[in-house]
């Protein structure tokens, strides 16, 4: 099968490789599983034999008749998973279980995505770029801590399930790739801070990375007085960047800024 490279397509090939995904989502007999970007079906013909209904979202028009044919079983949406509204695709208040190789050019939009949606998930088991896996993963205060993974951890529980080389896709791309499962644990309630204002303060407290935090709010408008007394209140250095501060510092933060 031939790659398109505009569309991320390296097909996962490794047997072991795609038990170890599908038994990442746990027992999924009696729950609704999504397929991001199913490919050639490689884990597809797993799953359908597993959950009680499996709904598979691709892009490619091609693999979508493919999939239609040698797995009637699966229920295939022919579309951009970032247009789909998933809380359509449930059951009454049951929680989704997600799986899928995500293209590594849209990885960042579509953990996102599922983040809107993440009262409606329990569970995704997704495949990315290592360097992409490293940065949700990532503790403050090291290297590859950021926006990506302030927000994931934000959002989500996360473990890591396996490392694959090039070799486990045909055709083999040219990074390793891992696999994370996100247990959907929302923390907005427990850190005390509201998704509508907290979610763009996160955005703007990493807005330049070489920039200290305190220049980045100030930047967003904040005045350099009242981000002075707030990262007194959070115990946080005056010359501290983003990526050395954890969410309970953040959200304490926030709280300070806005007089909470």
């Amino acid at each position: 099968m031939k790659q398109k490279p505009k569309l991320g397509q390296n097909f996962l090939v490794d047997p072991a490789a795609c038990l170890a995904i599908a038994d990442a989502l746990g027992d999924i007999s009696a729950q609704t599983v999504i397929e991001i970007g199913p490919g050639a079906g490689a884990i597809t013909s797993i799953l359908a034999a597993r959950a009680r209904r499996l709904i598979a979202i691709e892009l490619d028009r091609n693999l979508a008749s493919r999939l239609r044919a040698e797995i009637p079983a699966t229920e295939i949406i022919e579309a951009d998973i970032l247009t789909i509204d998933l809380d359509a695709l449930r059951n009454g208040s049951e929680k989704l279980r997600i799986v899928g190789n995500l293209p590594y050019y849209i990885t960042s939009p579509i953990l996102l995505h599922l983040f809107n949606y993440s009262s409606s998930i329990a569970t995704a088991v997704v495949m990315m770029q290592r360097e992409a896996a490293d940065r949700v993963i990532a503790e403050p205060g090291s290297r590859d801590y950021g926006l990506l993974s302030a927000t994931a951890q934000l959002y989500a529980d996360i473990a890591h399930v396996l490392t694959l080389p090039p070799t486990a896709f045909m055709p083999p791309p040219e990074v390793h790739s891992t696999v994370l499962r996100l247990t959907m644990r929302p923390r907005f309630a427990e850190l005390g801070i509201e998704p509508g204002t907290f979610l763009p303060f996160l955005r703007q407290a990493f807005a330049q990375k070489r920039k200290t935090l305190g220049k980045n709010l100030r930047a967003a408008g904040f005045d350099a007085t009242r981000i002075a007394d707030a990262l007194a209140k959070s115990a946080i250095p005056a010359t501290s960047r983003a990526e050395e501060v954890d969410l309970n510092r953040m959200a304490v933060l926030w709280r300070a800024l806005h007089g909470l």
